[in-house]
């Protein structure tokens, strides 16, 4: 009996031992389950690597478009619009998509002309992509008075045969004229022929008063207004200065002309 409740005794811790080392096993597998369950920490060396650079072909209309917008804003500026017109076939390169700008490297010394070349490079924000070099023509269109018939000297501009046009101001190296057609106080300087545009020197003041013609001569001198007579030397418009002489004395005077029968002439 003694023997028997000795070998139940052993069994039973035999059976505790084992228990024992099970959990123990389970406990670690259990651990190690539980650790590889937790996220890692992000790794720079795991994120995927940037695709590659989009490209893109520039195509002539790109370039056109890029280069008037420039040459306008930094040449032409308010004179007119411009128009580029190629001489020249564009080799169109494939290019990064990404916005554009044109550096001009080289251009006439009078900025845009009719003719010209132009050498230029492009860039991202980041990098020059290259230089090249091309020729071009050019005009600029401007609303501007132009002569629709022959018109004569000394002609009014009121009441001329005159035409607000469209005209390509590049082929114009001078000022050109502005006024209001229903002015009454302009006249023509000089003939212009038909299709010209009016040059700022071809239009003046509408003569009032001309050379060799008698006019009343309004003389002031502080408080005292004295009226004689004078004979125009000189063709004048309202508020211009022009020299008279004195019908008695034949002192030369200079005055400014009032009206079409009268000079102020100021002591």
């Amino acid at each position: 009996m003694f023997l028997w409740s000795l070998c139940r005794a052993w069994l039973g811790a035999a059976r505790g031992i084992r228990g024992f080392f099970l959990c123990a096993s389970l406990g670690g597998l259990l651990a190690a389950g539980r650790g590889a369950a937790e996220p890692a920490a992000p790794d720079a060396a795991t994120v995927p690597p940037a695709g590659p650079r989009p490209l893109r072909v520039f195509s002539e209309a790109s370039l056109h478009t890029l280069l008037t917008a420039t040459l306008q804003r930094d040449y032409v500026k308010d004179r007119g619009e411009l128009e580029l017109i190629f001489q020249q076939p564009w080799a169109a390169p494939v290019l990064p998509d990404e916005p554009l700008t044109v550096k001009v490297l080289e251009l006439p010394g009078t900025g845009v002309t009719p003719v010209f070349i132009i050498r230029f490079q492009l860039c991202t924000a980041q990098e020059t992509l290259g230089t090249w070099q091309l020729a071009m023509q050019a005009h600029v269109w401007r609303e501007v008075w132009v002569a629709h018939s022959n018109l004569r000297r000394g002609e009014p501009v009121n009441g001329a045969d005159l035409v607000w046009d469209r005209f390509d101001v590049l082929k114009v190296h001078e000022a050109l004229a502005e006024f209001s057609a229903t002015d009454a106080n302009l006249e023509l300087a000089e003939p212009v022929g038909a299709g010209v545009p009016l040059l700022a020197r071809v239009v003046k003041p509408r003569t009032v008063i001309h050379r060799g013609q008698v006019a009343n001569a309004l003389l002031q001198d502080g408080a005292l207004s004295v009226s004689t007579k004078v004979e125009a030397l000189e063709d004048g418009a309202p508020g211009q200065v022009i020299r008279a002489r004195n019908s008695v004395s034949r002192r030369d005077l200079s005055g400014r002309v009032l009206d079409s029968q009268t000079i102020l002439i100021s002591l």
